[in-house]
């Protein structure tokens, strides 16, 4: 389990760029005309974590097992999408089951590269955008309200609570407000999932600077960094040029000595995945052996059988116990063994809330 996120953004802002970057892949054609990703793109990335290398030097682990990132690229939409404008709403679809948005905004000038909005202002064409997704969740919304309305007449008890989430966020649409900005209580956020409505999943805006930007930020990326913060989300600055520099490097010493050559010290991927995890609520735990060392990513705040599920449903139902070395424990007596002898090892029950960098060995029986 990873996460996996929806990129979304008008032509030309560096999408497709990024999308090859991350992936490493020419999955994308990159060109200087709108609508040149005319099929949605999945791609899948390793998260990159150091703590993994480490735990599978230690445990003399033969494989390296990270986490999956999964990225859905769509054509650009523009102004007008919801109404079939451009070639980007019929691709809508594609991004409706993903866990998140990834918003990119042009955040550079340049003369050769067309702005489908004749200049560059990152805040209108966020606008442009997010009216667009609001547009296409009114339309989903209001074909699933008049169903779900008429099952809540004859005393259809799901029919009920949906509608109790339905009517303020069509009401909140309608006023031109994403659906996430509707309080819920605990009980009805899993019921929003049922909607698969865009503007309802969490949100993390990408600054696309030049080269020269990428360490600083501009004038723009400032204003997309307010913008971000008055939502209660994040902005990432990165360069989807640099972006893809690095993914034709191979060599980990040749990445890190470019990036120093242009005042990074790390990916934009590196960000975006710390971002996101954030913006997720996600933490990684660790299972380590002699056959591989991988990485699990859970929810923050799940206890262990919940952990346990996400190797697989028979774990989570047979959980026994988990026994549970920290990562930091697990370097500093250089492995399982000596945590063992030194009493580093927990053993943890059902209650357990786990914990990021957690190395576990889970105990059950079916």
């Amino acid at each position: 389990m990873g996460f996996n996120c929806g990129i979304v953004g008008l032509p030309n802002v560096g999408k497709s760029t990024l999308f090859n970057a991350l992936t490493a892949t020419a999955a994308a054609q990159a060109a200087n005309f709108p609508f040149c990703t005319i099929e949605p793109n999945v791609g899948r990335v390793a998260v990159p974590d150091t703590r993994l290398d480490k735990l599978a030097e230690l445990g003399g682990s033969q494989k390296i097992v990270p986490s999956q990132l999964e990225f859905v690229d769509i054509a650009g939409l523009v102004k007008g999408a919801s109404q079939g404008q451009g070639l980007g709403n019929q691709f809508l679809a594609n991004i409706r089951e993903t866990d998140a948005i990834l918003h990119v905004l042009r955040c550079f000038e340049d003369a050769d590269i067309v702005h489908v909005e004749g200049s560059t202002d990152p805040i209108r064409d966020a606008d442009v955008i997010e009216t667009e997704l609001m547009l296409a969740d009114l339309e989903s919304l209001e074909k699933q309200a008049n169903n779900m309305a008429k099952k809540a007449k004859g005393g259809d008890k799901h029919a009920i609570e949906m509608m109790d989430i339905i009517t303020p966020i069509k009401a909140a649409l309608e006023a031109g407000k994403p659906a996430r900005t509707v309080k819920l209580d605990d009980s009805q956020k899993p019921l929003v999932k049922l909607l698969q409505l865009i503007t309802s999943k969490p949100q993390l805006y990408i600054a696309n600077v030049k080269e020269v930007d990428a360490a600083t930020g501009n004038e723009w990326t400032k204003k997309v960094e307010a913008r971000a913060k008055a939502e209660g989300t994040n902005a990432v600055i990165i360069c989807a040029q640099i972006e893809s520099e690095i993914a034709q490097m191979a060599d980990p010493a040749e990445k890190k000595e470019f990036l120093e050559s242009v005042g990074l010290n790390e990916p934009g991927l590196d960000k975006i995945i710390r971002a996101g995890h954030t913006m997720l609520g996600l933490q990684t735990y660790f299972t380590v052996g002699p056959k591989e060392a991988r990485a699990w990513t859970v929810r923050t705040g799940a206890k262990a059988p919940e952990a346990a599920g996400v190797i697989h449903t028979d774990f989570e139902r047979g959980f026994i116990k988990a026994e549970v070395i920290s990562f930091e424990d697990f370097v500093a007596c250089q492995g399982e063994a000596k945590a063992k002898e030194t009493g580093k090892m927990r053993q943890e029950g059902k209650e357990y809330l786990v914990k990021d960098g957690d190395v576990m060995l889970f105990r059950f029986n079916v």
